[in-house]
């Protein structure tokens, strides 16, 4: 059996692999396209053009930073993986401020960093949900992966409490995403902690997204009810985020063929290990979800995520890129009905992947959309202390990209 698209996912591009060996960043690779799969008659599509990113630096000297959540009043919570710190940015002055408090020293405590884990993704409880403004965090300890939350005074984390624990942990393949959904729930992303079976085992957190209230219990409307499971199949889930018509889009790490972005759906399997990457390229499966764009590890290794209103945009670490995937739109009846990609079901289609910054910053961990009055563009983290680059002067770095 092959992997089947279900539904209704959007036809992708994906980026051809570049010479064996290649590591360092290059030009461009051709696209290679797959072909709706739906019979009936498509809208042709116009993608939006690549826009130009000029890179204006915030901060200097992150040691390793991982998680990103935006705070009030212009400012970033960003988390130190191997430190097991947490450190607020004044986007104002340009500062850091050491969170403390006992959360903090409880995060330092019982965090044990080491190869991929350590303190990883950062959240804050949006207005609307439940325990707006508290601060949850995905944290590695001795035994396991867990997501804890607590309360921030100012600088001052408050007594922390567990959400969800017994997360596989590894020295890789940790996952540690979290995010916020439209509907006010907590999805954590997770990893299979370096054993395939998690990804496959419903009685396995690992290789997983869950979905859940801000107090752990399973959230209603999952597709096992008493499960947070949301959906399976994942090797390493890296980054989440929600389109405006409310599609989620999740980044993740391949093994030797293919990293993925993908399409969310309840209950989706989406094949790791049986399958990595489109179909056809990952060995036999069920009925399983393929990517809507995929890159090889050398080009991509996505990291971080996020979503707005015209595009996705992942954070290369391996391949020292921004990558941009435009959402397309319908074009008028005179358009040129040879558009590379059409429209599948009722879903906007997704244009060919454009590099930027490539080879620019090197390693890039995670981008944020800006949420302020005054200002547009990313946040952009880089990776290069993380023990896989090569930092420079001034790593690791917070960024502000504007898009024009």
């Amino acid at each position: 059996m092959t992997r089947t698209r279900r539904h209704g996912t959007v036809v992708a591009a994906a980026v051809l692999a570049l010479a064996a060996g290649c590591t360092s960043p290059g030009p461009p690779p051709e696209d290679r396209m797959l072909l709706p799969t739906s019979g009936q008659p498509q809208p042709t599509l116009e993608p939006r053009e690549q826009p130009r990113a000029a890179v204006t630096g915030v901060v200097d000297g992150l040691d390793v930073p991982w998680g990103l959540a935006t705070l009030p009043d212009e400012h970033l919570l960003v988390s130190l993986r191997d430190a097991a710190r947490l450190v607020i940015v004044d986007l104002a002055t340009g500062t850091t401020t050491p969170v403390t408090g006992p959360g903090a020293e409880r995060l330092a405590a019982e965090t044990v960093p080491g190869g991929e884990a350590g303190l990883l993704g950062v959240a804050v409880a949006p207005q609307g949900a439940e325990r707006p403004g508290e601060v949850f965090v995905y944290r590695t300890g001795a035994d396991d992966n867990a997501v804890l939350r607590g309360t921030l005074d100012g600088t001052e984390l408050g007594e922390l409490t567990p959400v969800v624990e017994g997360i596989p942990r590894a020295a890789n393949h940790d996952g540690g995403v979290l995010a916020f959904g439209p509907d006010g729930h907590l999805y954590v992303g997770t990893g299979d902690a370096a054993d395939t079976a998690n990804a496959q085992d419903p009685g396995s957190l690992g290789g997983k997204i869950l979905r859940m209230t801000p107090d752990g219990e399973p959230a209603p409307g999952n597709p096992e009810p008493g499960s947070p499971v949301w959906s399976s199949g994942h090797r390493n889930v890296q980054g989440l985020g929600w389109d405006p018509d409310g599609r989620m889009f999740a980044s993740e790490f391949g093994q030797n063929t293919w990293d993925e972005l993908n399409v969310i759906v309840a209950g989706g399997n989406y094949g790791w290990p049986d399958a990595e990457g489109p179909s056809g390229s990952g060995g036999s499966g069920g009925d399983l979800v393929d990517p809507v764009a995929w890159w090889t590890p050398a080009e991509a290794s996505p990291s971080g995520l996020t979503v707005t209103a015209d595009a996705v945009y992942l954070a290369g670490l391996r391949g020292e890129t921004l990558w941009r995937v435009p959402f397309l739109e319908t074009a008028d009846e005179s358009a040129d009905e040879t558009a590379d990609v059409e429209r599948d079901g009722d879903h906007a289609g997704l244009g060919r992947p454009q590099a930027l910054l490539r080879g620019e910053l090197g390693r890039l961990r995670n981008v944020g959309a800006v949420a302020a009055t005054d200002r547009t563009g990313l946040w952009l983290l880089t990776s290069n202390t993380d023990g896989r680059g090569s930092p420079r002067e001034d790593d690791d770095r917070l960024v502000h990209v504007t898009l024009g």
